[in-house]
């Protein structure tokens, strides 16, 4: 293990460097055209493939962007890693609804969202993984990520793609070897099995007043809204992961609410250090850091 950790991070210096974007459109639906910025390392070399991170940004399926400067630095900081790093847009269905996505939005109409989300997301997996030679992708190493909505979205397309998707033909071949998720829930962590289980980081405040940290209803709705409907966040999905013996890094800000949804910019060596040693030196690690907000 430890020639393998060596060779790694001398991989990883060829590649810590300056970055290039791409744009592609990796699918059309109705008046969206859905695109997706490819950031790669300047002096990446023909045939080479690399590690890669599908990014989904948050914005509560109203707002937000691909290239917004916090989801764009993450993904240019991938690539100066040893990483391909991808951030992508997806349809913003409550975009302009004057409900929003609170307790007014029925449930029946936030599974609709989820569902969208989560479909957007595998049509941008399955363009990525098409065009992987390419795009320099190594489609053994694709880790899923997002943030508040993206994580919801990431979370239910990694682990419910079979109760989502409608066409499962058309994602075959997509397959996640990890996820990274800020401030996100599952409809339902029951999907999570020990075959579907992989490594895992998670930030999430303990009182987030909107997507929550244990079992609770979306945005903490009373049982008479509209929009009442339980998610499961970080830490049920972690006790699955526990027993599943799977590795996770589970970052816990106790006191902390929907701000946690953040990009952790200043511990993003630690997230991907834990992507290097679980996925591809396939060691088992379980590590939860518990902090107190400021």
């Amino acid at each position: 293990m430890r020639v393998l950790t060596i060779a790694l991070f001398l991989f990883l210096g060829v590649y810590a460097t300056a970055q290039t974007k791409t744009t592609y459109t990796y699918s059309i639906k109705g008046k969206d055209t859905l695109k997706l910025d490819v950031y790669t390392p300047e002096n990446i070399k023909a045939g080479d493939k690399l590690p890669t991170l599908l990014w989904m940004h948050g914005g509560g399926f109203s707002v937000g962007s691909r290239d917004f400067k916090d989801d764009a630095e993450l993904c240019q900081y991938a690539a100066q890693h040893g990483y391909v790093g991808i951030s992508i847009s997806y349809r913003l269905l409550r975009k302009g609804i004057k409900t929003g996505f609170g307790c007014d939005c029925t449930k029946e109409d936030k599974l609709e969202v989820f569902k969208q989300a989560a479909i957007d997301y595998l049509d941008a997996a399955a363009f990525v993984v098409s065009n992987s030679n390419q795009l320099h992708v190594d489609t053994k190493l694709l880790i899923a990520g997002g943030s508040s909505a993206g994580a919801e979205g990431t979370l239910n397309a990694v682990f419910m793609k079979e109760h989502f998707a409608d066409d499962l033909e058309k994602y075959k071949q997509v397959e996640f070897a990890g996820i990274f998720s800020c401030a996100g829930a599952i409809v339902n962590a029951e999907y999570i099995t020990k075959e579907n289980a992989i490594p895992s980081v998670f930030y999430h405040g303990t009182e987030d007043n909107l997507v929550p940290f244990a079992s609770a209803p979306h945005h903490f709705c009373d049982p008479e809204k509209p929009g009442y409907l339980f998610l499961d966040g970080a830490k049920v999905i972690v006790d699955k992961l526990e027993d599943f013996e799977t590795s996770y890094y589970f970052n816990i800000v106790k006191g902390g609410k929907h701000e946690i949804s953040r990009i952790p910019y200043e511990e993003l060596d630690k997230v991907f250090n834990f992507f290097q040693r679980t996925i591809i030196n396939d060691e088992v690690i379980q590590t939860t850091i518990i902090k107190t907000k400021s």
